[in-house]
């Protein structure tokens, strides 16, 4: 217990909750503003993040659910709801000195006070959530301000992932999400559970302030870049001579920027008058209650017992990855808190057995367990763990225990699954053309990005996914290309254009691929349907990327 204790603390000092990259060195005024300015695409980015989760609205409630709400309210809120505003309330309980004057900090004031609809689509996103933050901050005496880092963080989108392998509403990496409790598994990522991620939050947050001897902006640059990298430029700077605050430090560019967000932001709440800015309107009062569900149930079954979206389901519970909630918990559902007491009579009368939907399957002649579970929207260990397996081999005859979901898998919108078809599907404009491509053994993001003439981030992006996610053959990638690229190479010059071909009597894949120039691998790349055909028939069309001009 005492080694793993060890080795907890020691690889803390290298880990931090949102990953970093690069560090800078710029000591004048006027290169801080500079690089101030550089980062402030770190936040615009955000702004053309308008996506699926901003156009669901808060539930409103009828009179009925009013008279319930009241007395659910009565039961789960503890602090005097003294401030009719949540902004007041936070208001009330800032601790951090604001009376600063930095070029870094103008800068990231200047760009949120001329994004007043950022702010406003930020708040929005943060309204399911923010009371039970403030509340939870306000219990750990935790300066208020830091309800606002999660719109620095992630913009309030609790299914935000980073390409650095940030996930969730306050950016966890993988390793320190594991270290502070937050599973990720193929059912469930505690790293986007509000409730999880918040108490993390907190936890990592509180550490990192004893660390730094009560100094929370060296505690916030600490969650940013990680405790090792804020100790290593205090260290240097003390060995020179030089100040150890904050705004004096050698750190990573995005480091330098992000303390001063999250002040910028705390200054546009404090007076928002004063930024010509009128923030949305948030009650006091909480959003949602914690309902004990016992164990799993279906998302779109809750949803309807709920009489609530299944996207609201999702958005008070973005943890859950699949269309139920994990068999091994948490068992918990969070809903508006004036249909929670509708929803908990209703799950009353419905047996544990029934939450799920299960079917009995006959094992067949030449199945394998990756095709059986392919075949049900599910996974290989899911199958074992159910019907209690120790190994993959299954045999003809077998019955197998499979969950399914108990609606159309494409009415789960907000599930992995589905949330990464929409990305891949969603165009950066309307002139690209959508490529398919089929990962092969020995591929990584830097080749296939270097053979479409992309970069690795753009090409996760389109995947959401992190620079190291593992890149497993057989995982299927988009890329968005231009219609016509057009390069010049010395004296030739190639322009790519979209080809919809027919199959003709007689041909073969070999044969089109020599007849346009391109690999038999490509067009399968190209072509998800064809690649997992033996042979392709007259009549077939294919899609195939031709350089129309060749030198």
């Amino acid at each position: 217990m005492i080694y793993k204790i060890f080795w907890i603390c020691l690889v803390s000092l290298t880990l931090s909750a949102c990953q970093s990259a690069s560090k800078i060195d710029q000591d004048n005024a006027s290169n801080e503003l500079t690089e101030s300015l550089e980062d402030s695409d770190i936040v615009e980015a955000d702004t053309e993040q308008l996506g699926f989760i901003d156009t669901v609205p808060p539930v409103e409630s009828t009179a009925e659910d009013n008279e319930d709400a009241a007395n659910e309210q009565q039961a789960v809120t503890t602090t005097p709801q003294e401030h009719a505003d949540i902004w007041e309330r936070i208001r009330a309980g800032y601790q951090l000195d604001l009376d600063i004057d930095r070029p870094r900090l103008s800068s990231q004031l200047r760009w949120f006070s001329s994004h007043p609809s950022y702010l406003d689509r930020v708040s929005k996103r943060g309204e399911r959530y923010l009371y039970y933050i403030v509340e939870e901050l306000e219990k750990a005496g935790i300066p208020t301000e830091i309800a606002l880092l999660p719109i620095v963080e992630s913009g309030f989108d609790p299914f935000g992932y980073s390409h650095g392998r940030a996930s969730g509403p306050w950016q966890f990496i993988p390793s320190t999400g594991q270290m502070y409790g937050l599973d990720q598994t193929w059912w469930y990522d505690g790293r986007r559970d509000i409730i999880g991620s918040t108490q993390a939050a907190i936890a990592y947050l509180t550490r990192l302030h004893k660390m730094f001897d009560g100094n929370w902006l060296h505690a916030l640059a600490s969650y940013n870049s990680g405790e090792g990298t804020v100790m290593r430029a205090i260290r240097k700077n003390k060995k020179a001579g030089k100040p150890t605050d904050f705004w004096s430090l050698d750190l990573p560019r995005e480091t330098r920027a992000y303390v001063p967000k999250l002040i910028a932001l705390a200054k546009i709440i404090k007076d928002p008058e004063k930024y010509n800015y009128s923030t949305y309107s948030i009650p006091n009062k909480p959003y949602f209650d914690v309902v004990n569900i016992g164990g799993q149930i279906d998302l779109a079954q809750a949803a309807e017992m709920a009489n609530v979206s299944i996207d609201e389901v999702y958005l008070l519970n973005p943890g859950f990855n699949q269309w139920a909630t994990s068999p091994d918990g948490p068992h918990r559902l969070l809903m508006p808190i004036s249909k929670a007491k509708k929803f908990r009579a209703k799950l009353a009368e419905i047996p544990s057995k029934e939450r799920v939907t299960w079917v009995r399957y006959s094992v067949k002649a030449g199945d394998n367990l990756l095709l059986v579970a392919k075949q049900h929207n599910t996974t290989v260990n899911v199958l074992q763990d159910v019907n209690k397996m120790s190994s993959s081999m299954i045999r003809v005859g077998q019955e197998l225990m499979i969950p399914v979901a108990g609606n159309n898998i494409e009415s789960y919108t907000l599930s992995s699954h589905q949330r990464l078809l929409a990305k891949q599907s969603k165009a950066p404009n309307r002139n690209r053309i959508k490529i398919n491509y089929t990962v092969n053994s020995g591929d990584s993001l830097w080749l296939i990005a270097n053979k479409y003439k992309t970069d690795t981030k753009t090409l996760a992006r389109w995947n959401n996914m992190g620079l190291g996610d593992p890149l497993m053959p057989g995982k299927k990638l988009v890329l968005w290309l231009e219609p016509e690229q057009s390069k010049i190479n010395n004296s030739t010059r190639s322009v790519i254009k979209k080809v919809i071909y027919t199959i003709r009597p007689g041909e073969s894949l070999a044969v089109v691929a020599n007849k346009f120039k391109v690999s038999v691998n490509d067009i399968r790349e190209w072509n998800p349907k064809v690649s997992s055909k033996k042979y392709v028939q007259p009549g077939d069309k294919v899609t195939l990327l031709v350089n129309v001009v060749g030198g």
